[in-house]
């Protein structure tokens, strides 16, 4: 049941001694001011390193192929590794339920052109599949289909910074735009999280780039996704054995690292995650120590509080107070200026974030902020540790006697 008569007191008591309640709440409000911080510039590094792998599925493994730098079997140095689409079908069948999504890609640049409108952009020849590898985001029409592979169709999907250079005026899905001399139909238009770059690009069938730009099967990358519910060292493991095994199949030697070469994204998400959780605990223990030395220092307030008040309490008890009644007020004025406290000191941090965040980013800081679940848990521990300050002190002040506490000088 709410008790006005108590609360009142304690207003009355927080309002008398402006000097003790402003110092107490001082260490609560510096503590939590810093916490909130820490943990602001530790999201704004792990948003930061996010934004490196957010063009790309993070379960994706790139293939490329170079020149040999290494003798073996009975061929020279300097050897170029050619893929083709049965390198592409190798890997596709070969591995079975370890591979997720497949793509091959081809590269061009080209000329483009819609009426009156012309620019230069970099075209990339895919299978359907890359749309998932790429995170590409279709919002008009469609994306490469399997039916287009199979036709050679003469069909592009671009990116919405084409749209915006060649179709200013007009909705670019369902028109031809014209590639070095040969008429494409626009069936989609994308946006992609990569930026920029990623939005001036092309997509047209790879089968339909082979025939028209070299008449051949030639690739010039592989990329692929492998199985989700693989973790990290099995899928460091995956890419390992695709490494051997394109090296088998092409007589490269093992210790060449050149004539081909596999990156793995789970290997710099497996960096990045560990340099998070381990930069996530030291700050977790530094803000919990800073939390700890702010509950420690209203307890040490809050007891300097009950000795400055025991002739009081004594009267209180002598007037028939119990000891619970005397435990629940101070108790209660410790939580209420803990509470104020730190949560004056959370939105002070939170401010402080919003208005240095952008200056951070030349730091490696971006977007620094603090989640919803952390300020709830924030306040929840305000309120465990304001009533922790306050019972040892509490309980010292219920014990006093009260004829020893009118004696008090």
């Amino acid at each position: 049941m709410f008790d006005l008569d108590l609360w009142r007191e304690i207003f009355q008591s927080i309002s008398k001694n402006k000097l003790r309640s402003l110092l107490s709440g001082f260490t609560v409000s510096f503590a939590i001011l810093l916490f909130t911080l820490l943990f602001g510039i530790a999201n704004g590094l792990e948003n930061t390193f996010n934004s490196f792998f957010k063009d790309d599925a993070q379960n994706s493994i790139f293939i490329q192929s170079g020149r040999t730098t290494k003798p073996f079997r009975g061929y020279k140095t300097g050897r170029k590794i050619q893929f083709k689409n049965e390198d592409f079908d190798y890997l596709k069948n070969d591995f079975g339920d370890k591979v997720q999504y497949i793509t091959s890609r081809v590269y061009k640049s080209l000329a483009a052109s819609y009426k009156n409108e012309k620019n230069n952009y970099q075209i990339r020849a895919v299978h359907p599949d890359h749309q998932y590898l790429e995170k590409t985001l279709v919002y008009e029409g469609r994306y490469i289909s399997a039916k287009d592979l199979q036709e050679q169709s003469k069909v592009v999907v671009i990116g919405r910074l084409v749209e915006e250079d060649l179709f200013a005026k007009t909705v670019a899905t369902g028109k031809y735009i014209n590639l070095g001399g040969i008429q494409y139909k626009v069936v989609g238009v994308y946006r992609d999280d990569g930026g920029d770059n990623e939005e001036r690009m092309i997509y047209m069938p790879i089968s339909t780039a082979q025939m028209i730009y070299g008449n051949n099967d030639y690739v010039d990358q592989i990329n692929l996704t492998y199985n989700p519910a693989m973790d990290y060292d099995e899928a460091l493991s995956f890419s390992n054995l695709i490494t051997k095994k394109l090296k088998d199949r092409f007589n490269i030697s093992p210790k060449d690292q050149r004539a081909v070469r596999v990156r793995n994204m789970a290997e710099a998400s497996k960096g990045v995650n560990q340099m998070t959780s381990v930069l996530g605990i030291l700050i977790l223990v530094i803000g919990m120590g800073t939390l700890i030395a702010g509950v420690v220092g209203i307890a040490n307030i809050m007891i300097f509080v009950v000795k400055e008040r025991t002739k009081e309490l004594g009267i209180r008890k002598a007037l028939g107070a119990t000891p619970k009644s005397i435990v629940r007020m101070i108790m209660l004025e410790s939580v209420l200026v803990t509470a104020i406290a730190g949560y004056f000191g959370l939105l002070v941090g939170m401010g402080a974030l919003e208005l240095i965040g952008d200056s951070l980013k030349d730091y490696f800081i971006t977007n620094p902020n603090v989640s919803t679940n952390l300020i709830v848990g924030a306040t929840i521990t305000l309120i465990i540790a304001g009533a922790i300050a306050g019972y040892v002190p509490a309980k010292r002040a219920a014990r006093i006697k009260p004829i020893i506490a009118l004696r008090d000088e």
